[in-house]
């Protein structure tokens, strides 16, 4: 559970759901229309809501670092079990990336496609293809270090 979130005990967005089914149904004119395109197809990407392609949880490859973009202009970071580990504001203009802490430390990073480049780290869009393949590279970069050591 998110700090400061009131415990309703109904799941996230059930208030919005309901709002959305008390709606009148569309009127003829715009009920044959095609539904409005959405940009992200998985959980990860964004969608019409969202401010920038970027919303969704970034890893590196090694999963240790965590850090959810969320819509809202805050992330939320993780360090292997310390969850929240740092939070605070963040702004994207363009491919950039500006992070300011919740205790005034602030740092940039750069997106290439699902790839983010951050503070000297390279986190990947949890579940895309970048993701998958720098998670096997280092498996294949353990894997030979393990033998590596064990000839010694």
């Amino acid at each position: 559970m998110r700090r400061g979130a009131p415990d309703s005990g109904r799941p996230p967005g059930s208030d919005e759901t309901a709002q959305r089914s008390r709606q009148q149904p569309p009127s003829p004119a715009t009920a044959t229309s095609p539904p409005t395109p959405r940009l992200g197809t998985g959980p990860a990407e964004a969608t019409d809501a969202s401010p920038h392609p970027y919303v969704g949880m970034w890893v590196t490859a090694d999963g240790h670092i965590r850090q959810e973009l969320l819509a809202n202009g805050r992330y939320d970071e993780a360090r292997g079990g310390r969850e929240s580990a740092y939070t605070g504001s963040y702004q994207v203009s363009g491919t950039r990336i500006g992070y300011v802490d919740d205790t005034g430390f602030s740092a940039d990073g750069t997106f290439d496609g699902d790839v983010l480049h951050h503070a000297g780290y390279i986190f990947h869009r949890e579940g895309s293809d970048a993701h998958q393949q720098a998670r096997e590279e280092r498996q294949r970069q353990t894997a030979t270090q393990g033998r590596a050591g064990a000839h010694s």
